[in-house]
C-alpha cells in the first residue's frame, strides 16, 4: 500500500483532533491551526484525488487487523476525492472571510470553542464522504448535528438561540428517522458495511423476500436525510439558521452541511441499497415532487423577504430542491447534474453570504433592502461579487449555476414521465430567481441620492478589508472555473460515480 493511500483516514483523524488541541490554545493560535489543518487535508485530499485517477478505480482502506464484520473500513475514489478538495477549498476561503467578523461578534473566550466545532465538522463531512460503514455514518451524522448546532448558537442572542434549538430538534428527528432505517436495514440483511448490504439487499430483491420492510426502510433513510438537509417543507430551520449565525458558519452551513447530509444520501442509493431497487421502490418519484415544490416555494419565500441575509437562505430552499428534482429523475444523467449543482450551489451561496457581509459594512449595519441602496458603489468589490452570485443562481451562461441548470433540462429530456414538468418547473424558477436577485443588484446600483436616503459615506476598498476582498475574488474565480471549465469536471464526476457502486 502507497503512503498516499491512508491520506484519507488521516484526514479524518487530523480534523478531529485538531478541535481538542485548539481548545487549549490560545485565540491567536487556535485560528492558526485551524487554518493549517484545513490546507493540510485539502492538500491530501489533492494528491488522493490524483492517486485515484491514475489508478483508474477506487479502493478500500480497512482500518485495523479485522475485515468485515467487525473491522471498519473506508472506499476511496475520484468522486470522494474530488469531493473532499473541494469541501476544503470552500470551507478554507469562508473561514478566511470570516474572521474579521467573527472576532467582532464572538466573545474572545468563546473563539477557541468555534474552532473545535469546525474541527469537529470537517471530519464529520469528511468521513461521511469516505466511510464505508453505517453506523460509522450515523455516528459522524450526529456529530455533524452538534458542532453545526454550536456554529449557529456561538453568537449568544436571541435569534441564533431560537434557530439552534429549531435545528436541534428537526435534525434529531431526521437523525433519529435514519437510525431507524439503518436498524431495519441490519435486521433484514445483518450487515452494517454498505458493499455487504448490497449483496444482500440484491439476494432480496432476486427472491422477493422482505419488499414492504424493505420501501419502509428505504423511505426512513431517505426521509430522515431530506430532513437534515431541508428539503421543503423541512426547512422551518434554515432562514434563522443563515440568516442570524456569523458570517462563516452562514457560509459554511450554507454551501458544505447540507450537501453532506446528501452525498451521504447518494452513496446510501448506489452503494447500499443499489439504484436500479431504488427506481424500482418509486421513492424516487416523492424526492422529484417535493424537490419541484422546494424548487418554486423556495423562490417564492425568497421574494417575500426584506433581509438580504434571509433572501439568500431561503434562496437555498429553492437550491436544494433543485438537487432533489435531479435525483428524483432516478436517471444517471439527474444524479450527475445534482453533484454539479452541488458543487455550484456551494461556491456561489459562500460567494453570496460574503459579499452581502461587505455590503451591510457600508451600509450602517443595516440588512434591509432599502438601507443597501447604492452599496454597491461604496464597496465595488463587493457589489460585483454579489453580482456574478446572482447571475449563478439565474443561470446565466459563463457561470457555474447555468452548467447546472443546462445538465438538469439534458436529463429531463431522457425521462419522458417527467421531462413536461421538470422544464416547466425549471423555466419558473429561473423567472423567479431572477426576479429576487436581480431585484436586488438593481438595489445595489440604485444611488441612495436618487433614493432619498442618506447613510454614512463608508466606502470601502480592497485596502480597507484585504483578506475579504481576496477570499471574494478567489469564490468569483471558483465559479467561473465551474462555468467555463465543466466538460472535465462532469467527465470525473461521471467516471467516479461509475465505479461508485
Amino acid at each position: 500500500m502507497e503512503l498516499v493511500q491512508n491520506f484519507p483516514f488521516f484526514s479524518i483523524i487530523l480534523a478531529l483532533f485538531s478541535g481538542p488541541l485548539c481548545s487549549i490554545l490560545g485565540r491567536r493560535a487556535a485560528r492558526w491551526v485551524n487554518t493549517a489543518v484545513i490546507s493540510a487535508i485539502g492538500v491530501m485530499s489533492l494528491m488522493v484525488l490524483a492517486f485515484t485517477i491514475r489508478l483508474g478505480d477506487s479502493y478500500v482502506y480497512r482500518m485495523g487487523h479485522f475485515p468485515a464484520p467487525w473491522g471498519n473500513e473506508i472506499r476511496v475514489g475520484q468522486l470522494e476525492a474530488w469531493m473532499a478538495v473541494f469541501f476544503c477549498v470552500v470551507m478554507l476561503l469562508s473561514m478566511l472571510s470570516g474572521r474579521r467578523e467573527l472576532e467582532r461578534e464572538v466573545e474572545e473566550s468563546k473563539q477557541n470553542l468555534y474552532y473545535v466545532m469546525i474541527g469537529l465538522l470537517l471530519s464529520s463531512l469528511l468521513a461521511l464522504i469516505y466511510t464505508n460503514d453505517m453506523f460509522t455514518a450515523y455516528v459522524f451524522v450526529e456529530i455533524n448535528t452538534i458542532s453545526a448546532c454550536g456554529l449557529i448558537m456561538i453568537r449568544e442572542n436571541g435569534r441564533t438561540l431560537e434557530a439552534a434549538m429549531r435545528y436541534m430538534i428537526m435534525s434529531l428527528l431526521g437523525s433519529g428517522l435514519l437510525l431507524m432505517g439503518i436498524c431495519f436495514l441490519y435486521d433484514l440483511t445483518g450487515h452494517l458495511l454498505m458493499s455487504n448490504i448490497k449483496e444482500a439487499v440484491a439476494r432480496l430483491e432476486a427472491s422477493g423476500e422482505y419488499r414492504i420492510p424493505l420501501l419502509v426502510t428505504i423511505c426512513l433513510m431517505s426521509v430522515g436525510i431530506a430532513i437534515k438537509s431541508a428539503l421543503f417543507p423541512f426547512h422551518a430551520w434554515l432562514p434563522d439558521a443563515y440568516g442570524y449565525s456569523t458570517l462563516s458558519s452562514s457560509a459554511i452551513l450554507s454551501s458544505l452541511v447540507s450537501k453532506g447530509y446528501i452525498f451521504l444520501l447518494v452513496k446510501i442509493f448506489y452503494r447500499v441499497i443499489g439504484f436500479d431497487v431504488i427506481r424500482e421502490s418509486k421513492v424516487v418519484n416523492v424526492l422529484f415532487v417535493f424537490g419541484i415544490l422546494g424548487m418554486i416555494l423556495g423562490s417564492l419565500f425568497a421574494i417575500q423577504e426584506n433581509n438580504i441575509r434571509r433572501m439568500i437562505a431561503y434562496s437555498s430552499v429553492a437550491q436544494i430542491g433543485y438537487i432533489y428534482m435531479g435525483l428524483g429523475l432516478g436517471t444517471l444523467a439527474g444524479v450527475i447534474a445534482s453533484l454539479y449543482h452541488i458543487l455550484s450551489h456551494a461556491a456561489t451561496k459562500s460567494l453570496l453570504f460574503v459579499a452581502a457581509s461587505g455590503l451591510t459594512d457600508v451600509s450602517d449595519g443595516r440588512k434591509d433592502f432599502w438601507g443597501l441602496t447604492g452599496a454597491g458603489y461604496r464597496n465595488r468589490l463587493a457589489g460585483i461579487a454579489f453580482t456574478v452570485g446572482s447571475l449563478s443562481m439565474v443561470g446565466i451562461p459563463a457561470f457555474s449555476g447555468f452548467i447546472s441548470k443546462l445538465l438538469f433540462a439534458q436529463a429531463a429530456y431522457e425521462t419522458s414521465h417527467k421531462m413536461i414538468l421538470a422544464l416547466v418547473a425549471l423555466a419558473l424558477s429561473t423567472i423567479l430567481n431572477a426576479i429576487y436577485f436581480m431585484k436586488t443588484v438593481i438595489r445595489l446600483y440604485t444611488p441612495a441620492w436618487r433614493a432619498g436616503l442618506t447613510v454614512a459615506d463608508a466606502r470601502l476598498t480592497i485596502r480597507d478589508q484585504p483578506l475579504k476582498s481576496a477570499m471574494l475574488v478567489c469564490f468569483i474565480v471558483l465559479n467561473l472555473i465551474l462555468g467555463l471549465n465543466s466538460e472535465p469536471i462532469v467527465r470525473l464526476l461521471l467516471e467516479g460515480l461509475e465505479r461508485f457502486a
